[in-house]
């Protein structure tokens, strides 16, 4: 702790970011703006040299970083991931724990979120938040991200300056396990709208007016959304690149829904229809294609 004025102030905590895809890069680049200590590291090495560049350090792996980090984040493809990272060889598992947080902003089951923690407690006595993000490589972009976390409180709070530094909000949603939940509850919302808001962009061009103005049209209107605002336009355009989330990454949100709404008793008829067309983009588009190319199934040549 510090003076200053007579005010105590925390001082600041060194801190990691693990992977560097589509939305760590940008939000390990929002850190090191901010101001903060950074050590990153990604399985291709490659991508950390523009941050390194950018006053990050580089780790070699995983252990280095929790070595050098008091606050780790990571942002990975899926639970395997995760496990890697976690429990591989140079894993995080492999450093000393006390005292270190592990911040997961991984969409993965809640189940394995619970399952990961407990057991990287007792491996090292580290600890561990769930805390998915919502808002693309555009909201990791501009800082804009919703975070939806589970832990317990104080280490929600000790590490919420460092998340409001990548994010707009930051909404603790009870243990562990509460915000890979609530990330489910936002991805049938947002799988649902891509699927209806194609379809509708489809109705649009096939009876003959502007789909592009859908939405000036609908604006302040029961059917606008922030979802209309940014996901027609690249539709009607075509602009997938960079993609603000891949369609394999949609397809493992909506599959896991489908299992915690088995295991729950609850009816999600919609999520599971936009699974199954989600898949069909997966066959059609490939795995790694913009989830938005789901606009492209109904056209007479995709």
């Amino acid at each position: 702790m510090t003076e200053s004025g007579g005010a105590k102030t925390q001082a600041a905590e060194r801190l990691g970011y693990l992977g560097l895809g589509l939305m760590g890069t940008p939000m390990s680049r929002r850190l090191l703006e901010a101001g903060h200590d950074v050590t990153v590291w990604n399985r291709s090495p490659d991508k950390a040299r523009a941050l390194v560049q950018a006053g990050a350090r580089h780790a070699a792996c995983p252990r280095d970083v929790a070595a050098n980090a008091s606050i780790v984040f990571m942002c990975v493809t899926d639970a395997a991931a995760v496990e890697e990272v976690i429990f591989g060889a140079k894993g995080l598992a492999a450093a000393p724990g006390a005292g270190r947080l592990v911040v997961d902003f991984s969409s993965i089951h809640p189940d394995a979120a619970r399952d990961i923690a407990a057991r990287l407690r007792a491996k090292n006595g580290m600890g561990w938040i769930d805390a998915p993000v919502s808002g693309g490589s555009k909201g990791a972009e501009e800082g804009t991200l919703a975070v939806m976390a589970g832990g317990d409180v104080a280490n929600i709070e000790r590490v919420r300056p460092y998340v409001l530094a990548m994010a707009r909000r930051f909404t603790h949603m009870g243990p562990t396990g509460a915000g890979q939940t609530t990330k489910l509850c936002n991805q049938v919302i947002v799988g649902c709208a891509m699927a209806v808001l194609a379809e509708a962009t489809r109705l649009a061009v096939n009876a003959g007016i502007d789909a592009g103005r859908l939405p000036e049209a609908l604006a302040g209107g029961f059917a606008d959304s922030i979802p209309l605002q940014l996901f027609v336009p690249r539709m009607v355009q075509g602009v997938h690149a960079p993609p603000l989330g891949h369609i394999a990454t949609m397809l493992k949100d909506l599959d896991t829904i489908a299992d915690v709404a088995q295991a729950t008793s609850t009816p999600v008829p919609m999520a599971s229809l936009a699974g199954q067309l989600f898949r069909l983009a997966k066959a059609a588009r490939g795995a790694d294609a913009d989830a938005l190319e789901i606009y492209k199934l109904s056209a007479g040549n995709p």
